[in-house]
């Protein structure tokens, strides 16, 4: 049973008007991204861009945006990217992932996509998504993202721990 004076199971994320998109591609999908962000040059200059390592540099020669670059997926670029979702950096990504071919960093790549979930935020895996997340009115408005709260999920484990050691 959960502690009665834990007040809340939520915790609201404030996401800004001008939102910190994170640009990510496989190798396969680079040209892909770099299509999107082509046509969509003009609505993500109002935004923060960061990326993985050579999507990042792809992405900003090609563009002229500037995007703050990360290291490569597969060089730990994934769990950056995560790292900054989770403290709340990095609030919309667009990943455009290659579907057809299995990556070295596939764990990498799975952990990535949970915390997204988890910390609530947009995710478009292809250019159709991403068309709609982008021309959404909610781009350029503030936004509240709801998470279950940290205090909520540790004293829930640990509640649990205690239970299961009690049945031992």
């Amino acid at each position: 049973m959960l502690n009665k004076e834990l007040e809340t199971k939520e915790e609201i994320i404030k996401m800004m008007s001008k939102k910190n998109i994170a640009l990510i591609a496989h190798d396969n999908m680079k040209d892909d991204l770099i299509k999107w962000v082509k046509a969509n040059r003009d609505e993500l200059s109002k935004h923060n861009l960061s990326g993985t390592g050579t999507t990042a540099s792809l992405v900003e020669k090609n563009t002229g945006l500037n995007v703050k670059k990360y290291k490569s997926g597969p060089l730990g670029g994934d769990q950056q990217i995560g790292a900054r979702i989770a403290e709340g950096d990095i609030d919309f990504m667009i990943f455009f992932w290659d579907p057809l071919e299995a990556q070295p960093h596939d764990p990498d790549v799975k952990a990535l996509l949970r915390i997204a979930v988890l910390y609530d935020i947009p995710v478009a895996n292809n250019r159709a998504t991403a068309d709609f997340l982008l021309s959404s009115s909610l781009m350029s408005k503030e936004y509240d993202r709801h998470i279950l709260s940290t205090e909520y999920i540790a004293e829930r484990r640990i509640n649990k721990f205690n239970n299961e050691i009690k049945t031992e």
